[in-house]
């Protein structure tokens, strides 16, 4: 199994290429900003041949490059329904301007070919397995994808802005909702074997196991109202 990551752009969104190994075709989950450069170095580097782009939700920082990205390889994009109205309006998802000057340096709009995500989605792209769940909260349209347990390769979870190592997405933006993000935290990630592997849309690696031992907002759900306790704010990306 191949998994080349990077932070790309102004938010540091985490890009992931994945394959079954070097040589081969793959996936390539959330080219957000100035991640088209990063994807095409990853691509030389690993002989990689790209057939999908999958995206975890619709924000800007997720999406930024799907146009370029996918025209470049001739693939479509992924994405649910309900966000998929982002990736051609990004401001609107976002309640505000996100910055003329950044505008600027961005192609807006959908790639040739979209298609939509559904909760339960079985995909098999590129050799690879992954299962789609529906965790709105951070965005209405928010996803996750996990990879099996594969031998001794233990399963990953692609967790997008749901769950980050220690927090959790920001719901403050349009479509966020707080309770929903800790009912999609119930109902997608705690059942989760405690080896999974948890690749998110920003910051380091983690794991469930983890997660469930010391990350609050987990802690909160797991124990199912909450001690009152203050907890730290939620990841403030986008």
């Amino acid at each position: 199994m191949l998994i080349a990551g990077f932070p790309a752009g102004a938010w540091g969104t985490n890009c992931y290429l994945v394959a079954p190994a070097a040589g081969e075709e793959c996936v390539i989950i959330d080219p957000g900003h100035q991640a088209a450069q990063g994807v095409a170095e990853a691509v030389a580097k690993h002989r990689l041949k790209p057939v999908a782009v999958v995206l975890t939700h619709g924000h800007i920082d997720h999406v930024a490059s799907v146009v370029p990205v996918c025209g470049a390889h001739d693939v479509p994009a992924w994405i649910h329904p309900s966000d998929r109205f982002m990736m051609s309006d990004p401001e609107k998802a976002l309640g505000r301007s996100i910055g003329m000057p950044l505008m600027g340096e961005l192609t807006v709009g959908e790639p040739d070919d979209v298609k939509e995500l559904a909760d339960g989605a079985e995909l098999k792209l590129a050799g690879l397995e992954l299962t789609v769940a529906h965790a709105p909260g951070h965005t209405k349209g928010s996803v996750t994808f996990q990879m099996p347990e594969q031998a001794d390769i233990p399963s990953v979870f692609f967790s997008g802005d749901l769950l980050f190592a220690g927090s959790i997405g920001r719901t403050d933006l349009p479509g966020g909702d707080h309770a929903e993000i800790l009912e999609s935290l119930g109902r997608v990630v705690l059942p989760l074997d405690d080896s999974t592997v948890v690749l998110s849309g920003h910051g380091p690696q983690t794991s469930i196991g983890r997660e469930r031992a010391t990350n609050p907002y987990l802690r909160e759900v797991a124990a199912g109202l909450g001690d009152g306790a203050e907890r730290p704010a939620p990841r403030r990306g986008m």
